[in-house]
């Protein structure tokens, strides 16, 4: 809260106070002239003395008035200033995460899957002016959420992602295309993907290098993370006679090449995430790499207080009439 001044030029007024001082001195001194007199000092004791020495009073008040009214005219307000900030150019992303049964693999804590809804998740929260969505893939892919702002929505899709929702696989050109269909039409600035994968390519329709030159075509940048240990994992191997996954030590293969050359393709980047922290880090990056340009707006909130100054320079020019016809009008 400050206190502000709309027409400060009002105050250049206030150097004619020692004019008004002067004139009313002047004109004080006409009205009343001095007559001296043998025993005038017996008089000092009389009732109305207090008031012959009080008669700079109304000049006082007029004088008060003055300066009330300057300050009336100058527009005196508060002001109080707030700020918000808008996306200028915004960024739309959609993020394809392999659900695959391999997914449950242990390299990372508590297993790849779960480690994954939370990195993304809050990947999510740190970027509250992007519209993002949500495409999950195995043996074939759909989108789970589409490009949404409601941030809360995409947060509790991630909470509820998990394996076996469809066929099993990893169809890493039907996941990358499902992306690339939800963001085609989009007017963003900026259109990514970022696709999470375990594995190699193995089923679906689409060839992943095929998706990745259509992404191309409509301006959409791919950022491609191999998740996985390397050498061994602790993976589902299979079931038991309970219908409980069985795990066992497995080799982790992904196809590395695959993810560079369509991140290569599509101007992207890829990483790898051999645990929780790497992965982590690799999603701060891309954070780091895509942020909305922002503009940051102020909001001025004024309340006028020349009214208070205006009231009180009327009260004591009507005090100043009430003294000079009432108490003064013997001595002015």
């Amino acid at each position: 809260m400050t206190y502000t001044f709309e027409h400060p030029e009002w105050f250049w007024a206030l150097l004619l106070i020692p004019v008004l001082v002067g004139w009313l001195w002047y004109k004080h001194g006409q009205l009343r002239p001095e007559l001296y007199f043998p025993g005038a000092e017996r008089l000092a004791g009389s009732s109305n003395n207090w008031l012959a020495r009080l008669t700079w009073l109304p000049a006082l008040l007029r004088i008060s008035t003055f300066v009330l009214l300057i300050v009336a005219l100058a527009r005196p307000r508060t002001s109080e200033e707030s700020t918000r900030t808008k996306a200028t150019e915004g960024i739309d992303i959609m993020m394809a995460v392999d659900v695959s049964t391999s997914m449950l693999a242990r390299d990372l804590r508590p297993n790849r899957l779960a480690a994954t809804k939370e990195v993304a998740a809050e990947f999510v929260q740190k970027q509250p002016n992007d519209r993002i969505g949500l495409v999950v893939y195995a043996g074939e892919s759909y989108t789970q959420t589409p490009l949404t702002s409601d941030h809360k929505i995409l947060l509790n899709a991630l909470k509820d992602l998990d394996f076996g929702l469809i066929k099993d696989g990893t169809a890493i050109g039907m996941g990358l295309a499902t992306s690339v269909n939800r963001l085609k039409d989009s007017k963003a600035k900026s259109k990514v993907i970022i696709l999470l994968t375990d594995g190699e390519n193995n089923s679906g329709e689409i060839d992943p290098v095929t998706a990745a030159n259509l992404a191309t075509q409509f301006n959409i940048r791919c950022y491609t993370i191999g998740v996985g240990t390397k050498g061994n994992a602790m993976s589902p191997i299979g079931y038991d006679f309970s219908g409980r996954l069985r795990y066992g030590m497995q080799p982790v293969t992904i196809d590395e090449a695959l993810l560079q050359e369509i991140a290569q393709i599509t101007g992207g980047k890829y990483f790898r995430a051999t645990d929780n922290q790497k992965l982590e880090q690799i999603y701060e990056e891309i954070g780091q790499l895509e942020t909305t340009k922002l503009q940051e707006l102020k909001f001025y909130t004024y309340d006028e207080k020349f009214t208070a100054f205006a009231l009180w320079a009327l009260g004591l020019f009507m005090l100043e009439l009430l003294l000079r016809f009432t108490l003064f009008k013997s001595f002015i």
